[in-house]
């Protein structure tokens, strides 16, 4: 199966259907862990080899741009120990992984309430950013104290700031102007939304992205996703028609 997988990932290559923007629910640590009579945050540090992991296949194929939900605003309901234990986590990982992501060429990036996390975390997670700033290869978007709802409520707020000064008048104001105050103003719609471990919703995540994003849901818990699963994902992906509204007939012409 792995090397017709590989084909089949070399064709869409070739014939240029490799998405430019993946982003990925990375979902089933928890459940993962507990299946293994292990704690939840053994899961999410099982979670941390599959991202290296996506990272790089990302980087290898040629995709752009990978966005990763890393933390929701709701993650904060969870338990104070479990929390604690990710804010440690996202440090840790950072720290070890940051000399990778430099060697190759991985721009990171950090969206959400950066200022809502633990000053540590954030530190941590700017720095980052300013660490691999020069890089050109894959941008790595991580989610962080993000929510769909507030980021629009938060665009919206700014537009209406600037209107009240006088700067945004309402005809000024159409799906690019929006589109250009979201935390992902320099990031293009995602192509691809992958989601680990069957669930059927996408969790407030990228709700004004998503208009035509194509799904990919599959049964596999984040620590089990493999480099079979992606490939498979963007071989499922590459034989979707994407219409954007229009029939099949026009995409022909």
């Amino acid at each position: 199966m792995k090397s017709i997988l590989q084909e089949k990932i070399r064709d869409i290559k070739e014939k240029d259907l490799i998405p430019r923007h993946i982003a990925i629910i990375m979902d089933g640590n928890g459940r993962w862990a507990k299946k293994r009579n292990l704690p939840r945050v053994a899961g999410h540090k099982a979670g941390v080899k599959t991202v290296r992991m996506v990272v790089e296949e990302c980087g290898n194929l040629g995709v752009e741009h990978l966005t990763l939900y890393t933390f929701s605003t709701e993650n904060w309901k969870r338990p104070r120990t479990e929390v604690n234990a990710l804010m440690k986590l996202l440090i840790q990982t950072l720290q070890k992984e940051i000399a990778d992501l430099k060697n190759n060429n991985v721009k990171l990036t950090v969206f959400g309430d950066i200022q809502g996390l633990p000053r540590e975390t954030a530190q941590s997670m700017l720095a980052g950013v300013e660490e691999t700033a020069h890089c050109t290869g894959l941008n790595l978007n991580l989610a962080l104290n993000y929510g769909g709802r507030e980021e629009i409520v938060t665009a919206v707020r700014k537009i209406a700031e600037q209107a009240a000064v006088g700067e945004v008048a309402p005809s000024d104001v159409d799906t690019d102007f929006i589109s250009g105050h979201l935390y992902t103003k320099d990031v293009p719609d995602p192509d691809l939304l992958i989601r680990t471990s069957g669930e059927m919703r996408i969790s407030n995540f990228l709700l004004w992205q998503l208009a035509y994003t194509e799904f990919h849901i599959t049964e596999v818990y984040w620590p089990d996703f493999s480099r079979e699963d992606l490939y498979n994902a963007i071989a499922v992906f590459a034989r979707r028609e994407r219409r954007f509204g229009r029939v099949s007939e026009q995409l022909k012409q």
